[in-house]
């Protein structure tokens, strides 16, 4: 896997492709993830960590895992204004990012008060249809 993204990088990667691994996937064997993640580090490539705090092992894959970004899980993004306990979640996950010295992204931005909400907690990134909806890469 990593000698098929040396080969892609050098032909096509842009200077700042970051791949992102679903805890999921990542928990189910930390060691794996772990060794893929400084392999990417190695070729001058980020890692997020998806759907953070949707899973068990979000503490876990925190600690074992050299990422640049917690990507917090769209379920708590989604309702964020009329929800305090998803205000509360995103809070937190946003000062975990920062002790552990990572950046958070949101996703399923749909709405500029929600950007706005989200700015105001603190998070450093975010994705959804607000922001831009998917383009080949050609279009870019």
């Amino acid at each position: 896997m990593i000698e098929l993204l040396e080969q892609e990088i050098d032909d096509h990667a842009p200077p700042r492709l970051v791949l992102e691994v679903t805890e999921a996937a990542a928990i189910a064997d930390l060691q794996q993830a772990r060794a893929f993640a400084e392999a990417l580090e190695r070729l001058g490539l980020r890692m997020s960590l998806d759907d953070f705090g949707a899973g068990l092992g979000s503490f876990s894959s925190l600690r074992a895992l050299p990422v640049d970004y917690l990507k917090i899980d769209g379920q708590f993004v989604g309702g964020l204004a009329g929800n305090p306990v998803d205000r509360e979640i995103v809070k937190a996950i946003v000062a975990l990012a920062r002790a552990a010295g990572r950046r958070a992204v949101a996703e399923f931005v749909s709405d500029q008060d929600t950007l706005e909400l989200l700015a105001a907690l603190g998070v450093d990134l975010a994705q959804g249809f607000h922001i831009g909806r998917p383009r080949p890469l050609e279009e870019l």
